[in-house]
């Protein structure tokens, strides 16, 4: 995780990849939001938000919105921090069904699309697509937060992969720990819901994965039990 956050108070998200933050100083500062999605139930104003300066100084925005605490605790926004999460937790074995991979690579081709995890391990080929999971309804974890249609195009590479005999999984990141179970967000995109349970029955592995996500560090707290 990034040792430089800087600090500050939501005001308002706009144009999906703008935020506005107040920061400690008194400063309102534009940042930009990785995150495509609606963001619904991690919008919260005047919340404690942490930012990443960017590291290109040609960038328009100077940070990237990184976390908002809701309900007492982090929830992570930034996208891209899924990825960084799964390849790391599969890197150091904390994934009792991805132990001891001999190879793991992100960002591999396949046919029409690019999986964020490729890995090997003895005889096995496994292909990871990777979900980053912010949006709770009650006690549940549910994605999408808006309709994906690059998500239903990974789940039908998935198991155009899985008919030539790789083995594949979703794993779905859910950075926040109030939440007890994950589903699919079946009254935001009824097509995705369907089509994922469907690739469950067809033998796709699904992992939601509990991330307790703090300024200094992330830890798996558990694989989460699901409904599809």
């Amino acid at each position: 995780m990034y040792s430089n956050f800087v600090k500050g108070k939501f005001i308002r998200r706009y144009k999906r990849f703008l935020v506005d933050v107040e920061l400690d100083t008194g400063q309102v500062i534009t940042a930009h939001c990785t995150n495509t999605g609606s963001l619904r139930s991690c919008i919260e104003p005047n919340a404690d938000v942490l930012l990443s300066p960017a590291t290109n100084p040609n960038r328009k925005t100077s940070f990237t919105w990184e976390m908002i605490k809701i309900n007492g605790s982090w929830v992570g926004i930034n996208t891209n921090m899924a990825n960084v999460i799964a390849y790391n937790l599969l890197k150091n074995n904390e994934i009792k069904e991805f132990k001891n991979l001999d190879l793991i690579k992100r960002e591999v081709k396949f046919d029409k699309s690019r999986f964020d995890i490729y890995a090997e391990r003895a005889d096995e080929k496994i292909f990871i697509e990777v979900k980053n999971v912010t949006y709770k309804d009650g006690d549940y974890a549910l994605f999408p937060d808006a309709i994906t249609t690059r998500g239903q195009k990974h789940i039908q590479q998935l198991l155009k992969a899985k008919d030539q005999g790789y083995r594949v999984a979703l794993f779905f990141i859910v950075q926040r720990t109030d939440v007890k179970i994950f589903a699919p967000a079946w009254d935001i995109d009824p097509t995705y819901s369907s089509m994922l349970r469907e690739a469950a029955h067809k033998g796709i592995e699904i992992y939601p994965l509990k991330i307790k996500v703090l300024p200094e560090k992330y830890e798996l707290l558990e694989k989460m039990e699901y409904e599809l």
